[in-house]
């Protein structure tokens, strides 16, 4: 039980249009929030308005967004209350200092992103007090403006403040995702979940980058799963090695997740597709990283972040 919060946000801000914003914009648009979309590009953010956001797949419906921007630092005209950051890791800076007019007191802004210390971005420009970081389990891919094909929800999502003086409203913004219907959990052990999420990633998404294969190609091929296996092992030694609770049973966990996968491509081979700077460097160089940190060496995410950059435009 998450408890009765005081906390009751009316009004959000999604920023980036790519397929995680318009899921989760869609959802709050949906359950009665006014929610403002933000993305540089127009073309992502028309449809969005009329006729509103796709979702197909396991979820399926339409949604109209009130309000489009694509200026984050136009929010500052009528600041939401929740800011939710979808765009790619590596836009972090640039968002976090467009961001400085737009979240003062009593307004928080989400990392709701993959990979390893984006929070921290944000919060060194916005204040720990205003930042909280989410861990979401949805997969999906845009097939057009405002049209997006989910391929996976497996609920319930996860989300933490980073200063213990916004715990209420991290409740109360939980509380509100969850009545939309992306059922949000509170919970204090957020770091240990992006890890145990992120060293998932780190084994097969830069092998499918590099590869050109679905998931479900890189499973079934006996050669290439060696490498993902050498790189979940590593991933696991590194995040023990800097006391991070994975869990006893994480790597056999891990291993009956990723056989589950289907033919899906993850993030980062759509993002070396389309010619896009993918979250490498918030993903496998995090894990190098703190390998460093550790004393632990790292060769197969050091090779593959090498392959990943040299693949990016």
């Amino acid at each position: 039980m998450q408890g009765k919060t005081t906390f009751r946000p009316k009004s959000f801000a999604v920023v980036g249009a790519g397929p995680v914003g318009c899921i989760v914009a869609a959802f709050l648009a949906r359950g009665g929030y006014r929610v403002t979309l933000c993305d540089v590009q127009a073309s992502l953010l028309e449809p969005a308005l009329e006729p509103g956001i796709s979702l197909s797949g396991v979820e399926s419906f339409r949604a109209r967004v009130a309000l489009t921007r694509t200026r984050v630092d136009e929010l500052a005209v009528d600041p939401p209350d929740v800011v939710i950051v979808t765009v790619k890791a590596t836009a972090l800076p640039i968002i976090a200092s467009a961001l400085e007019g737009v979240i003062d007191e009593g307004r928080y802004v989400i990392s709701w992103q993959n990979g390893i210390d984006t929070e921290l971005v944000l919060a060194e420009r916005l204040g720990k007090k205003q930042v909280m970081r989410a861990v979401v389990n949805f997969g999906c891919i845009l097939e057009g403006p405002a049209k997006v094909n989910v391929a996976f929800h497996h609920r319930p999502h996860y989300l933490q403040e980073l200063d213990p003086n916004a715990r209420d409203a991290a409740r109360g913004i939980c509380e509100a995702l969850t009545e939309c219907g992306l059922d949000t959990h509170h919970t204090n052990q957020i770091r240990n979940m992006v890890w145990t999420k992120t060293v998932n990633n780190a084994c097969m998404n830069p092998v499918c980058a590099v590869t050109g294969k679905t998931m479900f190609e890189v499973i079934n091929d006996p050669i290439v799963f060696n490498l993902v296996d050498n790189l979940l092992k590593e991933g696991v030694k590194v995040a023990r090695a800097n006391e991070l609770m994975l869990g006893p049973d994480y790597y056999i966990d891990c291993h009956d997740y990723i056989k589950d996968a289907g033919h899906h491509k993850p993030s980062m081979l759509q993002d070396i597709e389309a010619k896009r700077q993918t979250e490498i460097d918030y993903i496998n160089g995090k894990i190098i990283e703190y390998g460093e940190r550790a004393g632990v060496q790292t060769p197969y995410n050091t090779t593959l972040r090498s392959l990943v950059k040299a693949l990016e435009n």
